[in-house]
């Protein structure tokens, strides 16, 4: 029966798979508009954790951020999951059916029982985030992602979840490199890639600009009309994360941060930028943004007048405009810069989805690079 299925993957082959996202309010808007979310940053503040065999580190990963929604399903017969496509992590997770946490009683959680296809690994995990913990154990499992079919996939199974309150979403799919998946387990879109299950082993992500309805994943090639011009290719830095190199960072003209060179990551997985906390500060500076509940903010007035931020990536210049970095809340003008990422390295930028809203992207893993393009 495997091979049948497997046969039927190659048949497919030829075809993208287009799976549709969905914008949903993120953690961190939801907590405001409760006044939670001073409380909330100031229980939660960042902690870096040791690594084991049993743990998968993921620096910075915040879920305050996560803002793209997309649905699987796991299990014979299926059950069904709305999971981030994450780039910043490696792993699959979904809570499960025994999980005492409040947070899982308000998400779809995995009935083992109820799936003909199951298969306990009876291994205990525990995965950091930012801002909360995930503990459980592994299984295996059956993993639809369209009409994509994984067999015998390792995923996570949540028992305990800290901090995973009011979030739009049950469960993360890593789309990582596997060097930091929890050891050894194989990432699904390496699993879907061994078995042929597409000719071309690349994913790429649209983002809507406005509406909540429009943003798209896709596996094994690209569709052109999602972007204007040509690809610019930059090749990855760091197999672990989409890690690439960037020049610099301007604003008028003028190098406002990464001054001489450093890394950026794109992550599909936070919907802001952030930066070490002292460079994020003179780009607040620049814009006269004023501190004011843990955010920094500006006159509405002045977003017309602010200039493009703009990053310098392999030689091309990709401005984000004041209206995409600066958002209108509850009648105030927040800034998406975030500092902190200095907490794990000294010069490193996430690159969340205010950038790709902005720009195309295309995630090639047999030749370790990314490709960028402005989105229709």
């Amino acid at each position: 029966m495997k091979w049948l299925v497997l046969l039927g993957l190659v048949a497919l082959s030829e075809c993208i798979v287009i799976l549709p996202l969905r914008k949903v309010k993120t953690l961190r808007e939801t907590l405001r508009e409760k006044n939670l979310l001073n409380n909330f940053l100031e229980e939660r503040a960042y902690r870096l954790f040791k690594n084991d065999s049993k743990t998968a580190i993921l620096p910075l990963r915040n879920f305050l951020d996560f803002a793209y929604v997309g649905t699987i399903t796991i299990g014979t017969p299926p059950q069904e999951f709305r999971v981030i496509f994450d780039t910043g992590s490696a792993n699959l997770w979904v809570p499960s059916i025994t999980c005492e946490s409040p947070a899982c009683k308000t998400h779809n959680t995995f009935n083992p029982q109820n799936s003909s296809s199951f298969r306990e690994a009876g291994r205990p995990i525990t995965i950091y985030y930012g801002s909360g913990i995930i503990q459980g154990f592994l299984g295996s499992d059956t993993v639809r992602i369209g009409n994509l079919v994984s067999l015998e996939q390792s995923f996570g199974l949540s028992l305990v979840e800290y901090g995973f309150n009011f979030v739009p979403f049950d469960g993360i799919l890593g789309l990582a490199f596997p060097t930091i998946a929890i050891e050894g387990t194989i990432p699904i879109f390496d699993n879907l890639w061994f078995y042929g299950a597409f000719s071309e082993p690349v994913f790429a992500f649209y983002l809507s600009k406005s509406k909540p309805e429009g943003s798209v994943v896709m596996f094994g090639g690209v569709d052109h009309r999602y972007y204007k011009g040509e690809l610019n290719w930059v090749p990855v830095s760091q197999t672990r994360h989409w890690q690439i190199s960037m020049n610099r960072i301007t604003m008028n003209e003028n190098v406002v941060a990464c001054s001489r060179g450093c890394h950026a990551t794109l992550n599909t997985g936070t919907s802001v930028i952030y930066g070490p906390t002292e460079q994020v500060t003179n780009i607040h500076k620049l814009m006269n943004a004023k501190l004011k509940d843990s955010e920094y903010v500006v006159s509405c007035d002045a977003v017309n007048t602010l200039p493009p931020v703009i990053f310098n990536i392999n030689g091309i210049d990709y401005p984000v405009p004041p209206q995409a970095y600066i958002i209108k809340i509850q009648n105030s003008c927040r800034s998406i810069f975030q500092g902190g990422t200095e907490a794990s390295s000294r010069d490193t930028w996430i690159l969340g989805d205010v950038f790709l809203r902005q720009y195309f992207s295309v995630f090639d893993r047999k030749n370790e690079r990314i490709g960028l393009a402005r989105a229709v």
